[in-house]
């Protein structure tokens, strides 16, 4: 999958294409529905299929002090579209200046004389434009002035009618009910990033770990889990985690520390996805390293148990 960073870069190759459009954090299963219907209208005409999205986040701009909140960051998210099979994404730079176009300007500037799109494919609820005054409904009129076609991808759900959404998901991870959110995005949620130096506390315990700082990532409810770390050679590799503020040590800022079962290769600065499988238990204080010791001997053992029926 191509990614351009700007849509005036766009080469005539990816002109006159089909594309969905939306934010996508997360990329959960409705999501793909949106994106998938594109990729099944550009197929049927033989054309080239995209994804529109905008980085960093709306959110980020307005509430630049707002907490993290993000289930993909841009790599991540980047990353879950290229596997659906999409020719190229354009993660268009969303800033103030950008926010404040008419949705008609983002429609006829920006849709059709940047981007010459030939289908447009967004959720049902997709605002755009300065103040969100732009909708499906805008899409649909300008495109039978434009000369594209629109497609409104209805909300996706599950069984129970609990829709597929992206702040469904955020209010499950932060409780830490994985199962639930997995269901929503049609995978486990995970965390990626490079093997950061940690203070290597947990080798003289015996329980080494790799060390992943959060970032943009959203914080799940802080605790230990049953993981699967997915290393760069693709080769999964059990384990249990703790995210949190390291109370026992007197954390500073939350981290994720992944103990790796039956495993010492080095891996330090290496790119690993941890999945965060099941929550095991809340984080705690330990009045001591015995203390702190026999419980992660507990938790491996728990963790080990779990893994091995998924």
């Amino acid at each position: 999958m191509r990614i351009y960073r700007q849509a005036k870069s766009l080469t005539g190759e990816h002109h006159g294409a089909v594309i969905a459009v939306g934010n996508f954090d997360g990329v959960h299963r409705g999501h793909r529905t949106v994106i998938g219907e594109a990729g099944r209208i550009a197929a049927a005409s033989d054309l080239p299929w995209g994804v529109l999205t905008f980085e960093p986040h709306p959110r980020n701009v307005f509430q630049p002090d707002a907490a993290p909140f993000r289930l993909t960051p841009f790599r991540a998210k980047a990353d879950e579209i290229a596997e659906l099979g999409v020719d190229f994404m354009i993660a268009q730079r969303f800033d103030l200046d950008f926010s404040k176009q008419s949705a008609t300007d983002f429609v006829e500037r920006y849709l059709v004389e940047t981007l010459k799109v030939h289908h447009v494919v967004a959720g049902y609820d997709f605002k755009f434009g300065h103040k969100r005054m732009g909708s499906c409904e805008t899409l649909l009129s300008e495109g039978q002035k434009m000369g594209f076609g629109f497609t409104a991808v209805a909300a996706a759900s599950d069984d129970g009618g609990g829709l597929y959404s992206s702040s469904r998901t955020r209010e499950l991870v932060e409780k830490g009910e994985m199962q639930a959110a997995a269901d929503v995005l049609g995978r486990p949620f995970s965390i990626s990033g490079r093997v950061a130096g940690g203070d290597k506390r947990g080798r003289t315990i015996g329980f080494p770990t790799a060390n992943i700082h959060l970032g943009g990532y959203i914080r799940p409810a802080f605790g230990v889990y049953a993981v699967r770390a997915v290393l760069a050679d693709g080769s999964p590799v059990d384990g249990v985690a703790n995210l949190g503020m390291r109370p026992t040590f007197d954390g500073t800022a939350p981290r994720l520390e992944v103990h790796l079962f039956d495993f010492d290769a080095d891996i330090y600065q290496m790119r690993i996805d941890v999945q965060l499988l099941e929550m095991i238990r809340p984080e705690k204080k330990f009045d001591g390293l015995d203390a702190l010791k026999a419980q992660i001997a507990r938790d491996c053992d728990t963790a080990r148990g779990i893994l091995g029926n998924k």
